[in-house]
């Protein structure tokens, strides 16, 4: 199949198109954050704690009753009934039908202190002295909000079906960030509409001072049902996503980080659609079932995804200028699929709408600023294809 790139645009030929960029090319007005109303922001969910952790990082865990989670107060979840485990194993058939290779895996910081008892969700309290103004501010200014304009990405993607769910082993890297209000993820994504009013849900790491505080690699989400014009936020800083896990706290650091040369630390993620209630799951490490979107909040996305994908995500002010930002996605290196020392994602799967677990029939790259991040798909020569993505930000190429 013959694959076109021109302008911040891929075109798949006798496709829909699925991924456009370049708004302000067309004149569009993106250039501040979009968020929530700021009224909806909910309150301090601490107050709900039963229990409370001090992680060694710094970090305070809040075990939160999960019937009084922060995300039931969306008023399209007004007497939501809490589906506590998906009707079904979307994993089972590869587990049981292939062999699994060995993998290096990941867990969170905060678990070394302690754990939250069943019945509890682990909240991450944010880094401030008042938690209410930071669960406004940080989504004002988190650039998790601003997509598309200000964004450069590295990423393998895939259109033309319809998607029940995207699946990937993800490399662990704590890419160095330049300034608090840039940041750097490695993520999955599913996407549904056209590019100026989609619908889209994310998981994976991300370096993000300017939301966390600080610069550790930190496990996250994002949803949005307008392309972040008026809605969008990431982890739960606003309502929506319903936790249903114990074990794992969004937004909390990961360990242990990959280094060159030493193990390849990965975390698997699973985003994917229950058949019976249309949730959109998240899955970690293919055992914990973390929580989920429930379809009420969605239009289009309730049906299935338009595209799915895979790679590396920038966010700063300094993309395609001079000097551009150093801001690294990945490690900072390019693509390396010799020596794995770069970002990569392995085991890419989609869930079609036929509930068969498997990698897509075809796929594309695409890469915003090829000579500050780039792109690289591999497929010969491996028991299953690999992607490869990342770049320094600055350098001699990419000025």
């Amino acid at each position: 199949m013959r694959r076109t790139n021109f302008k911040g645009v891929i075109i798949f030929l006798g496709l829909t198109v699925c991924y456009v960029l370049g708004e302000a090319d067309l004149g569009l007005d993106t250039t501040k954050p979009k968020i929530l109303d700021g009224k909806n922001v909910p309150n301090n969910p601490t107050r709900h704690a039963v229990k409370s952790i001090q992680s060694e990082d710094g970090d305070i865990i809040d075990c939160i009753d999960i019937y009084k989670q922060p995300s039931l107060d969306h008023p399209s979840l007004k007497n939501h009934i809490i589906q506590l485990a998906p009707s079904y194993n979307p994993n089972m058939e590869e587990i049981q039908t292939s062999e699994q290779p060995l993998r290096s895996v990941t867990s969170q910081v905060w678990q070394k202190s302690g754990s939250c008892p069943k019945g509890t969700i682990p909240v991450v309290r944010r880094r401030t002295h008042n938690d209410d103004e930071l669960l406004s501010n940080s989504r004002k200014k988190n650039p998790l909000t601003v997509h598309q304009r200000n964004h450069s990405k590295a990423i393998l993607l895939t259109e033309g079906y319809n998607y029940a769910g995207v699946k990937a082993d993800i490399k662990v890297w704590n890419p160095h960030v330049e300034s608090d209000d840039e940041y750097s993820t490695s993520r999955i994504s599913l996407r549904s509409g056209p590019w100026y009013d989609f619908e889209s849900v994310e998981a994976g790491w991300a370096v993000n001072p300017g939301v966390y505080g600080d610069r550790q690699t930190r496990l996250f989400i994002y949803w949005t049902v307008d392309a972040s014009k008026k809605t969008g936020c990431f982890d739960l800083t606003c309502p929506g996503f319903v936790q249903t896990s114990h074990e794992i706290a969004l937004g909390a650091a990961i360990y242990p980080i990959s280094v060159f040369r030493g193990l390849p630390y990965q975390i698997t993620l699973f985003i994917f659609k229950d058949p019976n209630t249309n949730n959109l799951w998240v899955q970690y490490g293919e055992r914990t079932n973390i929580g989920y979107w429930p379809p009420k909040l969605f239009k289009t996305l309730t049906y299935g995804a338009e595209c799915a994908e895979w790679g590396g995500d920038v966010y700063s002010s300094k993309l395609e200028q001079v000097p551009h930002t150093e801001t690294q996605m990945g490690n900072g290196n390019f693509p390396d699929y010799i020596d794995g020392n770069s970002g990569y994602m392995k085991r890419m799967r989609i869930l079609d709408i036929s509930l068969n677990l498997k990698f897509p029939e075809w796929v594309g790259t695409y890469a915003d600023e090829y000579w500050c991040y780039q792109s690289q798909y591999v497929s010969d020569y491996v028991v299953d294809p690999e992607f490869y993505f990342g770049g320094p930000g600055r350098n001699d190429m990419c000025p």
